[in-house]
């Protein structure tokens, strides 16, 4: 296996080889374009301007719009690359945003990261950097590309802590083609060095934490905007369909939430269920959150041997935070994908993402659909 670095792997010489990179204007992305032109690459970089400037102007940890904009100039004219700045709110609204908004109407949580990724960055983008003749387009993702026997394989981060795999698990074989993410076998503080080391004004600039069209957390505001009136009032419930409040929308909720019921109770309680049809909040104490079976919409599978991943023991994360847990992934009675775990977790709320790994590398992944307790779990409790 040949490691990605700033070796672009291109047959042709540095200078001759064009690497688009996607600039954010944070620091990560910013290090990829000078890293590639510190190379000799004929670099040019793209930033999306994704949702309205003026609400973001003046924001701190954002991506894609007001500073951070004008941050991706400046560090392109530091460098000397090409840099073009394209107007996608539509497309970001209508293929995430709104998506976002549909989604917790559902009484789903859902990764508009991943969507992004999906639509935007890596569709939309990938074709604006074929158009410009480009031979690879790079980004700041924490994750690492191979080239296996089998052609590019995508592997977690050799930082851990800073691994972005799991927000990757749509991207196409094709894609992986593409794609390069010279970050993966490097660690923030030494990304940071390098931003030092090649004077760029955003070396000490903060990384974003929220989602980027959410920067001060507050998802329901957003959905309202999205969805005026979305948001109806319903019951919260315990484990026995016994009333104990109501609330004012479901989009206040996700599956495993404690703070903010808006209930007094003499335990802990934790939101069990939510059921978007009869606007019904389910509460109860954390371990009936416990679940040993995923049930999945169709998988995506990256690796090129997915058809023998059925029934193999596999490393699955269930949440972005999640470390991986042992799990099989089955096809059930009906037909449908579900993940047997090899020991209980806690509910992961619909619309998360189940991604699958062999070791460090990243082999697919599904939607969370929901998450039940085996028969066998059930009538071990009783």
């Amino acid at each position: 296996m040949n490691m990605q670095s700033t070796d672009a792997g291109i047959r042709k010489s540095r200078a001759e080889t064009r690497v688009v990179v996607a600039m954010s204007g944070g620091v990560d992305s910013s290090v990829v374009a000078a890293l590639y032109a510190e190379a000799g690459y004929n670099v040019v970089g793209i930033t999306l301007q994704l949702y309205d400037d003026g609400e973001a102007r003046g924001q701190t940890g954002t991506c894609c719009a007001g500073q951070d904009i004008h941050d991706a100039r400046r560090v392109a004219s530091h460098l000397g690359i090409a840099h073009y700045v394209l107007n996608y709110e539509d497309r970001f609204r209508q293929d995430v945003m709104d998506e976002f908004a549909d989604s917790y109407l559902r009484g789903e949580t859902p990764v508009p990261c991943i969507m992004c990724n999906q639509t935007v960055k890596f569709r939309d983008l990938m074709s604006v950097a074929r158009d410009l003749g480009a031979d690879a387009l790079a980004t700041g993702h924490y994750a690492r590309r191979f080239v296996g026997d089998l052609g590019a394989e995508l592997h977690r981060a050799h930082d851990k802590n800073r691994d972005q795999s799991y927000f990757l698990f749509t991207t196409t074989g094709e894609q992986l083609d593409f794609l390069r993410f010279p970050l993966g076998d490097i660690g923030k503080s030494e990304v940071r060095h390098h931003a030092e080391r090649l004077g760029l004004a955003v070396a000490e600039k903060p990384d974003s934490q929220d989602i980027c069209f959410v920067p001060k957390g507050n998802y329901s505001a957003i959905i309202e905007k999205l969805r005026p009136g979305a948001a109806e009032a319903g019951e919260i419930v315990n484990l026995d369909g016994k009333i104990l409040g109501e609330h004012a929308g479901i989009i206040h909720f996700t599956v495993g939430q404690r703070r903010g019921l808006g209930i007094s109770s003499s335990e802990p309680l934790y939101v069990i269920d939510i059921d978007a049809a009869s606007r019904r909040v389910t509460v109860g104490p954390k371990n009936q959150l416990m679940r040993d079976r995923v049930i999945l919409h169709p998988p995506h599978f990256l690796a090129a041997d997915s058809a023998t991943l059925v029934n193999e023991e596999l490393t699955v994360r269930l949440r972005s935070t999640h470390p991986g847990t042992p799990a099989r992934l089955i096809i059930n009675e009906n037909g449908n994908f579900e993940l047997e775990l090899s020991q209980l977790e806690e509910a992961t709320a619909s619309g998360q993402a189940a991604v699958f790994y062999r070791g460090s590398r990243l082999l697919g992944g599904a939607w969370i659909a929901g998450m039940h307790q085996s028969a066998e779990l059930k009538q071990a409790a009783t």
